[in-house]
Protein backbone atom coordinates (compact mmCIF):
# COMPACT_ATOMS: atom_id res chain seq x y z
CA UNK A 1 0.00 0.00 0.00
CA UNK A 2 1.07 3.72 -0.77
CA UNK A 3 0.96 6.63 1.67
CA UNK A 4 -0.87 9.53 1.09
CA UNK A 5 0.23 12.74 1.36
CA UNK A 6 -1.20 13.14 4.13
CA UNK A 7 0.30 10.18 5.53
CA UNK A 8 -2.49 8.26 5.66
CA UNK A 9 -2.22 4.82 3.77
CA UNK A 10 -4.18 4.26 0.40
CA UNK A 11 -5.24 0.59 -0.64
CA UNK A 12 -4.02 -0.93 -4.00
CA UNK A 13 -7.18 0.24 -5.85
CA UNK A 14 -6.36 4.12 -4.76
CA UNK A 15 -8.93 4.30 -1.44
CA UNK A 16 -7.93 6.09 1.78
CA UNK A 17 -7.35 3.58 4.67
CA UNK A 18 -9.50 5.31 7.03
CA UNK A 19 -9.09 2.42 9.64
CA UNK A 20 -5.92 3.19 11.33
CA UNK A 21 -5.26 4.88 14.50
CA UNK A 22 -9.13 5.83 14.27
CA UNK A 23 -9.26 6.30 18.30
CA UNK A 24 -5.94 8.72 18.22
CA UNK A 25 -6.94 10.79 15.45
CA UNK A 26 -10.79 11.15 16.50
CA UNK A 27 -9.21 12.60 19.71
CA UNK A 28 -6.65 14.55 18.33
CA UNK A 29 -9.08 16.97 16.35
CA UNK A 30 -11.82 16.49 18.45
CA UNK A 31 -9.41 17.87 21.68
CA UNK A 32 -8.28 20.29 19.20
CA UNK A 33 -12.07 21.58 18.72
CA UNK A 34 -14.95 23.34 20.26
CA UNK A 35 -18.35 21.44 20.29
CA UNK A 36 -21.10 23.99 18.36
CA UNK A 37 -24.95 23.31 18.84
CA UNK A 38 -26.30 21.47 15.94
CA UNK A 39 -28.68 23.28 13.14
CA UNK A 40 -32.12 21.17 12.53
CA UNK A 41 -34.40 21.06 9.72
CA UNK A 42 -36.04 24.46 8.81
CA UNK A 43 -32.47 26.42 8.77
CA UNK A 44 -31.78 27.48 5.70
CA UNK A 45 -27.99 26.57 5.46
CA UNK A 46 -29.67 23.14 5.60
CA UNK A 47 -31.68 23.54 2.44
CA UNK A 48 -29.02 24.64 -0.13
CA UNK A 49 -26.00 23.57 -1.73
CA UNK A 50 -23.00 24.55 -0.01
CA UNK A 51 -20.16 26.32 -1.22
CA UNK A 52 -16.97 24.38 -2.82
CA UNK A 53 -13.84 24.70 -0.53
CA UNK A 54 -11.43 25.87 -2.24
CA UNK A 55 -9.05 27.14 0.61
CA UNK A 56 -7.10 24.42 2.37
CA UNK A 57 -6.08 26.35 5.21
CA UNK A 58 -5.71 26.48 9.03
CA UNK A 59 -9.08 27.87 9.47
CA UNK A 60 -10.12 25.01 7.42
CA UNK A 61 -8.35 22.87 9.97
CA UNK A 62 -9.98 24.14 13.11
CA UNK A 63 -13.59 23.67 11.35
CA UNK A 64 -12.66 20.36 10.69
CA UNK A 65 -11.85 20.06 14.79
CA UNK A 66 -14.83 22.07 16.15
CA UNK A 67 -16.66 19.30 13.32
CA UNK A 68 -15.53 16.31 15.26
CA UNK A 69 -15.60 17.61 18.54
CA UNK A 70 -19.47 18.74 17.97
CA UNK A 71 -20.22 15.20 16.61
CA UNK A 72 -18.93 13.42 19.31
CA UNK A 73 -20.85 16.01 21.59
CA UNK A 74 -23.93 15.26 19.54
CA UNK A 75 -23.17 11.38 19.62
CA UNK A 76 -23.14 11.21 15.88
CA UNK A 77 -21.08 8.85 13.25
CA UNK A 78 -20.80 11.89 10.53
CA UNK A 79 -21.38 15.26 10.70
CA UNK A 80 -22.31 17.67 7.48
CA UNK A 81 -20.45 21.51 7.96
CA UNK A 82 -23.62 22.82 7.40
CA UNK A 83 -24.85 21.05 10.91
CA UNK A 84 -23.31 23.49 12.89
CA UNK A 85 -23.96 26.20 10.35
CA UNK A 86 -21.32 26.27 7.75
CA UNK A 87 -21.57 26.88 4.48
CA UNK A 88 -18.67 24.65 3.22
CA UNK A 89 -18.62 21.22 1.15
CA UNK A 90 -17.36 19.31 3.92
CA UNK A 91 -18.51 16.31 6.03
CA UNK A 92 -16.25 14.31 9.14
CA UNK A 93 -17.10 10.33 9.87
CA UNK A 94 -16.41 8.56 12.65
CA UNK A 95 -18.92 5.46 11.64
CA UNK A 96 -18.61 1.44 11.94
CA UNK A 97 -19.52 -0.51 8.87
CA UNK A 98 -21.98 -3.72 9.59
CA UNK A 99 -19.03 -6.10 10.35
CA UNK A 100 -17.68 -3.72 13.48
CA UNK A 101 -14.97 -1.96 11.74
CA UNK A 102 -14.63 1.31 12.58
CA UNK A 103 -13.72 4.63 10.03
CA UNK A 104 -12.87 7.62 10.85
CA UNK A 105 -11.91 10.34 8.04
CA UNK A 106 -13.09 13.90 6.52
CA UNK A 107 -14.28 14.75 2.62
CA UNK A 108 -13.93 18.06 1.60
CA UNK A 109 -15.92 18.30 -2.10
CA UNK A 110 -17.19 14.89 -2.04
CA UNK A 111 -18.90 13.53 -4.93
CA UNK A 112 -20.85 10.18 -4.69
CA UNK A 113 -19.92 7.67 -7.82
CA UNK A 114 -22.78 6.50 -9.72
CA UNK A 115 -23.06 3.14 -9.02
CA UNK A 116 -22.76 -0.32 -12.12
CA UNK A 117 -26.45 -1.57 -11.69
CA UNK A 118 -24.58 -5.38 -10.24
CA UNK A 119 -23.29 -3.15 -7.41
CA UNK A 120 -27.32 -0.87 -6.13
CA UNK A 121 -28.18 -3.57 -3.86
CA UNK A 122 -30.79 -1.71 -1.92
CA UNK A 123 -30.97 -1.82 2.13
CA UNK A 124 -33.90 -0.39 3.69
CA UNK A 125 -32.80 -0.01 7.40
CA UNK A 126 -34.11 3.04 9.40
CA UNK A 127 -32.07 6.23 9.07
CA UNK A 128 -31.59 8.78 11.69
CA UNK A 129 -30.30 12.44 11.40
CA UNK A 130 -28.86 14.97 13.69
CA UNK A 131 -30.62 17.79 12.47
CA UNK A 132 -33.68 15.97 12.54
CA UNK A 133 -33.62 14.94 16.46
CA UNK A 134 -34.99 11.75 18.11
CA UNK A 135 -37.25 10.84 14.30
CA UNK A 136 -36.06 7.88 12.71
CA UNK A 137 -37.79 6.29 8.81
CA UNK A 138 -36.87 3.42 6.91
CA UNK A 139 -34.99 4.81 3.81
CA UNK A 140 -33.82 2.72 0.88
CA UNK A 141 -29.93 3.40 -0.06
CA UNK A 142 -27.48 1.30 -1.57
CA UNK A 143 -25.32 -0.66 0.81
CA UNK A 144 -22.34 0.17 -1.31
CA UNK A 145 -20.95 4.19 -1.61
CA UNK A 146 -17.70 5.52 -3.17
CA UNK A 147 -17.22 9.08 -2.70
CA UNK A 148 -14.33 10.86 -4.45
CA UNK A 149 -13.15 14.29 -2.95
CA UNK A 150 -10.53 16.08 -1.58
CA UNK A 151 -8.51 15.96 1.47
CA UNK A 152 -7.96 18.92 4.14
CA UNK A 153 -4.65 19.54 2.04
CA UNK A 154 -6.90 19.59 -1.32
CA UNK A 155 -5.50 16.16 -2.25
CA UNK A 156 -7.71 13.74 -4.23
CA UNK A 157 -8.85 11.15 -1.96
CA UNK A 158 -11.30 8.04 -2.90
CA UNK A 159 -13.35 6.46 -0.21
CA UNK A 160 -15.59 3.29 -0.34
CA UNK A 161 -18.21 2.14 2.31
CA UNK A 162 -20.51 -0.69 3.02
CA UNK A 163 -23.74 -1.13 5.01
CA UNK A 164 -24.28 1.11 7.59
CA UNK A 165 -20.98 3.29 6.55
CA UNK A 166 -22.13 3.34 3.05
CA UNK A 167 -25.21 5.02 4.41
CA UNK A 168 -23.21 7.63 6.26
CA UNK A 169 -21.51 8.44 3.32
CA UNK A 170 -24.17 9.14 1.25
CA UNK A 171 -26.50 10.83 4.10
CA UNK A 172 -23.59 13.39 4.73
CA UNK A 173 -22.76 14.01 0.64
CA UNK A 174 -26.42 14.43 0.57
CA UNK A 175 -26.55 17.06 3.10
CA UNK A 176 -24.18 19.35 1.48
CA UNK A 177 -26.30 19.67 -1.28
CA UNK A 178 -28.78 20.54 0.45
CA UNK A 179 -30.87 17.48 0.54
CA UNK A 180 -31.77 16.06 4.12
CA UNK A 181 -33.13 12.50 4.19
CA UNK A 182 -36.84 13.01 5.33
CA UNK A 183 -36.35 14.63 1.61
CA UNK A 184 -36.37 11.06 0.36
CA UNK A 185 -39.31 10.23 2.28
CA UNK A 186 -43.31 9.88 0.80
CA UNK A 187 -45.21 12.70 3.07
CA UNK A 188 -46.40 10.64 4.55
CA UNK A 189 -43.23 9.53 6.32
CA UNK A 190 -41.87 12.56 6.56
CA UNK A 191 -44.71 14.17 8.40
CA UNK A 192 -44.30 10.94 10.87
CA UNK A 193 -40.75 12.17 11.44
CA UNK A 194 -41.13 15.26 11.94
CA UNK A 195 -43.84 14.86 14.44
CA UNK A 196 -41.35 12.00 16.26
CA UNK A 197 -39.18 15.16 16.45
CA UNK A 198 -41.88 17.76 17.77
CA UNK A 199 -42.62 15.07 20.26
CA UNK A 200 -38.67 14.88 21.92
CA UNK A 201 -36.33 16.79 23.20
CA UNK A 202 -32.55 17.07 21.63
CA UNK A 203 -30.29 15.39 23.76
CA UNK A 204 -27.82 18.43 22.73
CA UNK A 205 -27.83 21.67 22.08
CA UNK A 206 -29.03 23.10 18.81
CA UNK A 207 -29.94 26.23 17.25
CA UNK A 208 -33.18 27.07 17.17
CA UNK A 209 -34.96 28.43 13.87
CA UNK A 210 -36.05 32.05 14.90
Amino acid sequence: MAEHETGQRVDDEGFIVDTEDCEERERAHRERGTARPITVVGNPVLHRECKDVTEFDDELAKLVDDMFASQRAAEGVGLAANQIGVDLKVFVYDCQDDEGVRHVGVVCNPVLEELPAGRRVLDDSNEGCLSVPGAYAPLARPDYAVVRGQDTQGKPIKVRGTGYFARCLQHETDHLYGRLYIDRLSKRERKDVLRQMAEGTPRYETVPND
